[in-house]
């Protein structure tokens, strides 16, 4: 089945109401995107933050009315505040399957291979895990997450327990265990990732190896190696939390850190961490060291 597109620009503030207008006129989605490539970072907490000049993307079904549609938005809002109007018709294909053309297997510190099922990868010397992108955030396609896969391919992991705080996917988790880790604990705020964590685990046959916890379930304990890949402002708000799940010597991997925030989330863990210089990939920092 194929579908129409409308496509219109407008500011933040018009954004919402022109998005509830194609909606009543019967959209079956609408879409933001940035329309300028202006970064918004870290929203509260159930705030929806959209940019100064924003796409809203309404897509309806091939009998419907584009015209029509076109004609009530245009009628209710001031015509300088709409514009680069676009119709298209967008052809319908396998969509659970578009992401292949773009996930292909990626290998980490020579040791650590990421793959896609059906596209895993033998190497002596290495290990596969397969991951599939799903509904939490993780398949090492970013740079947060591929520094972590780093630090973790790079590290003898051998009987080590490991905290994942903010787990997505379970991807880091999974990694450590594949790894040689002795146990992972993976931790997140959104139920739909311990699903997603559980059953990448399976996947991996590691299941035995990984338990999973909303952040007020975690047992009091600590762990060799934690890692943190979040975002700086919570990073902020729980580096005392998340300092004390390290062992006294043991590791501490934090993620999720722009550049400019670097010595924001530093000075948050220097009293406890005795932090490595920071790694960066693209815009994007890690910083890793180990507990007095």
């Amino acid at each position: 089945m194929a579908w129409q597109q409308i496509t219109v620009i407008t500011d933040e503030k018009t954004a919402p109401a022109v998005a509830d207008l194609f909606s009543d006129l019967g959209a079956v989605s609408v879409t933001y995107m940035d329309a300028e490539d202006e970064p918004v970072y870290e929203p509260a907490i159930g705030e929806t933050k959209i940019w100064s000049n924003t796409e809203v993307i309404a897509l309806y079904e091939l009998d419907a009315d584009i015209d029509g549609v076109t004609s009530r938005v245009r009628q209710a809002f001031d015509a300088a505040l709409l514009r680069d109007w676009r119709q298209e018709l967008i052809e319908d294909q396998a969509w659970e399957r578009a992401w292949m053309e773009y996930y292909h297997p990626m290998k980490f510190a020579d040791k650590l291979w990421v793959c896609p099922t059906g596209q895993e990868q033998e190497e002596p010397g290495t290990v596969c895990m397969l991951l599939d992108p799903g509904l939490a955030f993780g398949t090492g396609t970013h740079p947060t997450t591929a520094l972590c896969l780093e630090w973790l391919a790079e590290h003898d992991l051998a009987g080590k327990t490991v905290i994942d705080y903010g787990c997505g996917s379970g991807i880091l988790a999974v990694a450590a265990v594949l790894l040689g880790a002795k146990v992972a604990h993976a931790v997140d705020i959104d139920p739909q990732a311990l699903t997603a964590t559980l059953s990448n685990a399976e996947k991996n046959a590691v299941q035995d190896k990984i338990k999973v916890y909303l952040p007020e379930q975690l047992p009091a304990m600590q762990a060799d190696i934690v890692l943190a890949n979040i975002l700086a402002k919570p990073l902020c708000e729980l580096s005392a939390r998340i300092s004390e799940l390290v062992v006294p010597g043991g590791a501490l991997i934090l993620s999720g850190i722009l550049a400019e925030q670097t010595e924001q989330v530093a000075d948050a863990y220097r009293a406890l961490i005795e932090l490595n210089a920071p790694t960066q990939q693209e815009d994007w920092i890690r910083l890793d060291g180990l507990k007095r």
